[in-house]
Order: C-alpha cells, then sequence, then structure tokens
C-alpha cells in the first residue's frame, strides 16, 4: 500500500484465506482490509491518504489487482478499479520508495515450466494505475508469499506448492533480475507429526 505521493505506508502483512478463496469478491476484500490498515496507521497518519492495493483470485469474474483509494480521516475507501491485469495475484508488496509493487502469481505453469511466477509493476502516483514492468519464473509452482527485504534491493518469494524459497534481485528501474539464490525444502510434514506423536 502507498499514499496517494506515492510514499509507502506501514506494512500491514498479506490475506489468505482458503476457506472462502472461491467466494471472496474484490469489495469484501478491500474492506478487511481496511480494517488491518486501521490497526497498523500511527496517530499522527489519521489525515493521509492511501492507494490501497487488492489481489484476487483471477477467473471468476476478477482480472487481477484493483485500487481503492483509503481516507485515513474519515474511514471512507473509494474505488479506483482495476489496477492491472494479472493472473491470481494473491500477495502483493510495495517497495520502500513506494514507486513499485510486487506481486506473485499464485499459478501452476509459467512458461512451459511447473512454476509459479512473479511480476513487477511501476506505480502511477496521481492514477494508482499499475504498469507491468517484467514477470519472471519464481522457481516453484503455487507461488503463495512475498517480501521485501530492508533494503528494497531483494524481493524473496515463497512456493507453497513446489516446497522452495527465492531471492530476486531488484535492478535500478525496479524490474526483477534471475535469482541470486533458491533453496528447495525436503521432507515430509506427515512424517514429522508421526514422529512427534511417538516421541
Amino acid at each position: 500500500m502507498c499514499d496517494v505521493n506515492g510514499r509507502s505506508a506501514p506494512p500491514h502483512g498479506g490475506m489468505r484465506d482458503h476457506r472462502l478463496r472461491r467466494h471472496v469478491t474484490p469489495v469484501f476484500l478491500s474492506l478487511t482490509l481496511v480494517v488491518m490498515v486501521l490497526l497498523a496507521l500511527p496517530a499522527r497518519a489519521a489525515d493521509r491518504k492511501f492507494i490501497v492495493y487488492i489481489g484476487t483470485y483471477t477467473g471468476s469474474g476478477s482480472k487481477g489487482i484493483y485500487a481503492y483509494r483509503f481516507d485515513a480521516g474519515t474511514g471512507k475507501v473509494d474505488p479506483i478499479g482495476l489496477a492491472a491485469e494479472s493472473d491470481k495475484p494473491s500477495f502483493r508488496a510495495v517497495h520502500p520508495n513506494g514507486q513499485f509493487l510486487y506481486a506473485v502469481n499464485e499459478i501452476g505453469q509459467f512458461d512451459g515450466e511447473k512454476s509459479g511466477s512473479v511480476s513487477a509493476f511501476s506505480i502511477g502516483r496521481n492514477t494508482g494505475k499499475l504498469t507491468l514492468l517484467n514477470r519472471v519464473s519464481s522457481r516453484g509452482a503455487g507461488t503463495a508469499h512475498l517480501s521485501l527485504d530492508r533494503t528494497g534491493r531483494y524481493v524473496l518469494v515463497a512456493n507453497y506448492g513446489g516446497g522452495s524459497v527465492a531471492a530476486f534481485p531488484i535492478q535500478e528501474d525496479g524490474r526483477l533480475g534471475k535469482p541470486s539464490s533458491f533453496v528447495q525444502h525436503a521432507g515430509s510434514t506427515r512424517f514429522q507429526l508421526s514422529q512427534f506423536r511417538d516421541s
């Protein structure tokens, strides 16, 4: 999330509720996110205005990432509309400089491989619209989460379906480079739980 001047708002975390994923609408998500934003904003930000970006699961009437104007002083939310078309952008994060937004694409295949993807966007300060900069393979299926390091130099991605994590360097223009590190996890949760019960 960022304010109307392109500055980053306080972090608010992600939202994932698989019980509702097939029935959630962008409007419902925006109302839920507003509550989370209100809890995260400091008192001095009560008169500030922000642009809130909502990711969705596409394919049932939704087309990607939607934007809303949020007035922290009044609690009013006004829809801007579709900010960018994107495949299942279920989790998003804004760069510390407020100029770029990154979103996972929680899909099963990308460029003919069993992998999700990560999209980089530039943020239109006046319109709130997102412009796609590039899109890269996440190196694993079911990409479900991402975050940026404190320096704003890397995007860290978790692949739920592939059981892996990867780090992508952020270039000066906001685009994502090739992964600088990749870790493939192995093991069985079922095995670990059974071992715990036997001990």
